[in-house]
């Protein structure tokens, strides 16, 4: 259950995020752009939010580990179970593309974690002001709001986002799978921004999101938001062996985060189900 020291690390961790999302506001139409991969890329921008985002969280907490898009990868910082020190993963701009084109669908991700347990997370749109919150065990809110999933078991009913990799082929299994739900779902969405669209579905705007192929800076936050809002994430395969006694909920590995998430377990399950052919085949 959340205590005292969980409500100083949350405001912390918020701290740090809406200061990133301010330094990514100021930055808008001032930065350049490199290539970092195959339409891959990277701004100042989100080197200084980084900057800005570290220091205030190992100016508060020294001891900690940290684990950044940009460059700073926490050398030595193990996730899974071998994984015992507290570590803040940090994507200081998800949906760097949007950022760079001026669509309006970015946000700042930090997340605090023990292995793969996700204890507290912070999700900032500086666009919407909306600031998504959650601690281990105390619920979710979006700016003090608590929040809770859809709810919807029903894929037809369903609203539903996607996740491909940077440069898919039409064989890739992220391909496959687009297909075969384009037509049994209410509509698809690609927003290019995970972590948005792991907070939209905590608020009940999307019913269902996943990806094969992911970082864990882009979902650490996230994950914890959808699953104190009342969600369901798992893995590909179906039924999982991995499920968490404690919460029920598979523990997703963060050094590679294949997810499924959905508003409630039944709809996880479908999805399960649908996306059973690919596994296995080339993300």
């Amino acid at each position: 259950m959340p205590n005292s020291e969980h409500d100083h690390w949350l405001e912390t961790c918020e701290r740090a995020a809406r200061a990133g999302g301010q330094v990514l506001r100021e930055w808008v139409g001032k930065f350049g752009v490199e290539n970092k991969g195959p339409r891959d890329l990277v701004t100042e921008a989100d080197r200084a939010s980084q900057r800005t985002i570290r220091e205030i969280l190992l100016g508060a907490y020294p001891d900690h580990a940290f684990i950044g898009e940009e460059g700073d990868h926490g050398h030595g910082v193990v996730f899974g179970e071998a994984g015992a020190s507290l570590t803040w993963v940090v994507d200081p701009l998800d949906g760097t593309t949007n950022y760079v084109h001026g669509y309006p669908a970015y946000c700042v991700s930090i997340a605090l974690v023990r292995g793969d347990r996700p204890l507290i997370a912070t999700v900032y749109d500086p666009v919407a002001e909306e600031c998504f919150t959650a601690v281990a065990g105390g619920g979710a809110r979006c700016n003090g709001r608590t929040l809770r999933v859809s709810g919807t078991t029903d894929l037809s009913e369903s609203l539903v986002a996607v996740s491909f990799p940077a440069h898919p082929s039409v064989e890739t299994a992220a391909v496959a799978d687009f297909l075969s739900i384009l037509s049994r779902v209410r509509s698809v969405r690609r927003s290019g921004s995970s972590a948005l669209n792991l907070a939209w579905l905590a608020c009940g705007r999307l019913d269902a999101f996943w990806a094969r192929q992911i970082q864990s800076w882009d979902v650490a936050a996230g994950f914890l938001l959808v699953t104190e809002a009342g969600g369901a994430i798992g893995r590909f395969e179906s039924p999982s062996p991995s499920a968490s006694p404690e919460t029920g909920h598979d523990a997703i590995p963060l050094a590679s985060p294949a997810f499924i998430a959905a508003s409630s377990r039944p709809l996880l399950a479908t999805l399960q189900g649908l996306f059973a052919a690919h596994t296995g085949e080339a993300v």
